[in-house]
C-alpha cells in the first residue's frame, strides 16, 4: 500500500469516527426533550444529601426543610437543561416568598457551571455532582440517567412529581398550585 492510499484510509476512518461521534451525541442529547411524566417512581421521601455548591460551601439539603423543593439534574451541555434554566429563574423569583425553593445540581465541569451560573443570573442554589448525583438522581426515580430531570418534593418533604426530559412551565404551576393550596 502506498503512502498516499495509507493517507487516505486514516482520512477516511478519521471522518468516519467523525460522523458516528456527531451522530451518537446529538441522538443523546435529543433523548431527554420527549419528557415522560413518571410521577410515583422513586423514593417516597426525600433522602439526605450534601454537594458543593458553585461557590464552593458544602450545601445539605436540610436547609431547605419546610419549603416546596424543585430539585433539577441538569449539565451545561444539555440543550434542553439550558433551556429550562431562564424558566426556573423566573419562578424562583415570582414563588419565592410562597416556600417554593429551586436547587440545581449540575453534572458537569465546576468551571463551566460557574460560568453558565453567572451568565443566567441563577438566583437559586447551584450544586455540583458527579456519580453521587447520577446515583441520588437514580433515588429519586430517574431509572434511565436522562438530563434533564426534575424531581419535586413538598413541604414534608414527600416526593410530589417527577419527571425525565424538559419540564414545561405549564406543568410547574400546575404541580406548585396543588402543593400550594394543600391543607
Amino acid at each position: 500500500m502506498t503512502l498516499l492510499n495509507k493517507a487516505i484510509l486514516v482520512t477516511l476512518a478519521a471522518a468516519v469516527i467523525a460522523g458516528a461521534s456527531v451522530v451518537y451525541l446529538q441522538q443523546r442529547s435529543t433523548l431527554p426533550v420527549n419528557a415522560v411524566n413518571m410521577t410515583g417512581e422513586g423514593v417516597e421521601q426525600l433522602p439526605e444529601f450534601s454537594f458543593t455548591d458553585v461557590d464552593g460551601n458544602t450545601r445539605n439539603s436540610t436547609e431547605w426543610q419546610g419549603k416546596i423543593l424543585v430539585i433539577n439534574f441538569w449539565a451545561t451541555w444539555c440543550p434542553p437543561c439550558r433551556e429550562e434554566m431562564p424558566l426556573f429563574v423566573s419562578l424562583q423569583k415570582r414563588y419565592a416568598a410562597q416556600g417554593v425553593q429551586f436547587i440545581a445540581i449540575a453534572i458537569d465541569e465546576p468551571g463551566l457551571v460557574r460560568d453558565f451560573y453567572d451568565v443566567y443570573s441563577i438566583n437559586f442554589p447551584t450544586m455540583i455532582g458527579g456519580a453521587d448525583a447520577i446515583k441520588l438522581a437514580n433515588t429519586l426515580g430517574n431509572k434511565f440517567d436522562s438530563l434533564p430531570f426534575t424531581a419535586i418534593f413538598d413541604r414534608k418533604g414527600n416526593s410530589h412529581y417527577i419527571q425525565a426530559g424538559q419540564v414545561t412551565e405549564k406543568i410547574l404551576i400546575a404541580e406548585f398550585d396543588k402543593l400550594l393550596h394543600q391543607s
